[in-house]
């Protein structure tokens, strides 16, 4: 059982309420009891529950009033109706209306204990079926790119117009900005989403190896090659073929590559028939093409053949007002995985997570929360849940006051102290500046 499962309750007599809230609590449940209907509307609407025990005679709004206005607005709570009252009709009208069950007062504890129990066990379930399908789907779509940023959302807005096409699509971003995120999408949403996505990791492969996997191989090919094995460009056709890493494949890869992409046929390693495809290529790098270009290490006629469409993404130190949804979207997956009832994260921990300069990206970040979360015991994730290289070097954040003072101070030193050049700089008459000068009591050293 999930020992932080809340609980409201709604029920006009507070001697119910009290001992149906201490022997809840004492099961391991989080409860809060009101004492009226609209109460109850306006907790539903403050914060998400996991069952409600509704009773059915209230003075303003009875309890199928208060249900049907649940229903309507979060249809799936379960809602279990309880009452001094029974009668057939009422239970065939509450269950018509959604109730997930009903209950007659005087009613035995464990009665309502099962029911709940019942309830948090098929919660559980679906989230964790909905969690594998999307892991064995591995269906991304944009409402999964997490983003605030203006400059993710340019990105996401030019995605959706390449999607539709069969352009070759080149995505330039560090490791961990999520390049194999927008190819999926980019799979998903095109006309090609009913066939394969199939994905190689150029870098993580020597060239022999790579080539087998790319192009497939004849048996006898080579030693070891003891069946006929279709490569990853036959295993896309109708579909799309994501190269990662692509700045990491060998000269003689290159040429056989580029003549794929001319051509849209190859041939199998120790092959003799041609096979001819039809696949929509997309690349991804976090090296400067254009420069391995001119240093000779990557040919020009390939790079022009994959830079139909360039997608670049920022790296997350230059969008971290992304940071704390991110985390809320990690906690959210995390819980699912594990099992667990974590809310947030402290405010302390967001300072130390927006303070750290995230050479991984969202990847390192993902694997930070999965990191607190395996060791966090209680609600709220703090700082001693983090890993330790994270708490150790995390500066603290400053006020913006702070920023300006420091930022005034170094513009006076590199002006000599001369008001007129610094307040020119700085975008200040030199009344303004003078008057900062006083607030923040600066003086040449």
């Amino acid at each position: 059982m999930d020992r932080r499962s809340k609980i409201l309750v709604a029920d006009d007599e507070e001697i119910m309420r009290r001992s149906l809230t201490d022997w809840l609590e004492e099961e391991g449940y989080s409860v809060h009891a009101v004492p009226n209907g609209q109460s109850a509307i306006e907790a539903l609407a403050r914060e998400d529950w996991d069952a409600f025990l509704l009773d059915l005679k209230m003075p303003d709004l009875d309890g199928i009033e208060v249900l049907k206005i649940t229903k309507k607005k979060n249809p799936q709570l379960p809602v279990i109706i309880i009452t001094a009252y029974a009668t057939v009709e009422s239970a065939v009208e509450a269950m018509k209306e959604g109730a997930y069950d009903y209950i007659v007062k005087p009613f035995n504890p464990e009665e309502v204990s099962l029911i709940l129990h019942r309830i948090v066990e098929h919660q559980r379930l679906i989230k964790e079926n909905i969690s594998l399908r999307k892991r064995l789907a591995r269906e991304i779509f944009f409402e999964d790119i997490i983003t605030k940023d203006k400059r993710m959302k340019k990105v996401i807005e030019m995605v959706k117009t390449v999607a539709k096409t069969n352009s070759t699509v080149l995505i330039y971003g560090e490791s961990g900005t999520g390049k194999e995120l927008i190819a999926r999408a980019i799979h998903n949403t095109s006309p090609r989403k009913d066939h394969p996505f199939v994905a190689i990791s150029c870098g993580a492969l020597p060239e022999t190896l790579l080539e087998a996997e790319l192009f497939g191989y004849e048996k006898g090919a080579f030693t070891g090659a003891t069946t006929q094995t279709k490569g990853k460009l036959e295993l896309a056709h109708h579909g799309t073929l994501f190269l990662d890493d692509i700045a990491d494949i060998s000269p003689k890869t290159q040429v056989d590559l580029l003549r794929v992409l001319q051509e849209r046929e190859f041939r199998r390693l120790g092959g003799t028939k041609t096979i001819r495809i039809d696949v929509r290529f997309v690349a991804a790098t976090n090296r400067d093409l254009e420069a391995e270009v001119k240093k000779g290490r990557f040919r020009e006629d390939l790079y022009y053949r994959l830079k139909v469409i360039t997608i670049k993404l920022p790296p997350l130190r230059e969008r971290k007002d992304d940071i704390p949804h991110l985390v809320d979207h990690f906690i959210e997956k995390f819980n699912t995985e594990m099992g667990k009832r974590i809310l947030r994260v402290s405010a302390e921990t967001m300072q130390i997570l927006l303070s750290h300069n995230w050479p991984g990206n969202v990847r390192e970040l993902e694997n930070v929360i999965e990191h607190a979360m395996v060791v966090c015991d209680q609600e709220i994730i703090e700082p001693k849940h983090l890993p330790e290289d994270l708490t150790k070097k995390a500066p603290p954040l400053k006020t913006l006051k702070e920023v300006e003072r420091e930022h005034i101070e170094s513009v006076l030193k590199a002006c000599h102290w001369k008001i007129s050049p610094a307040a020119r700089i700085l975008g200040l008459n030199r009344t303004t500046l003078y008057n900062k000068i006083k607030a923040y009591g600066l003086k040449p050293m």
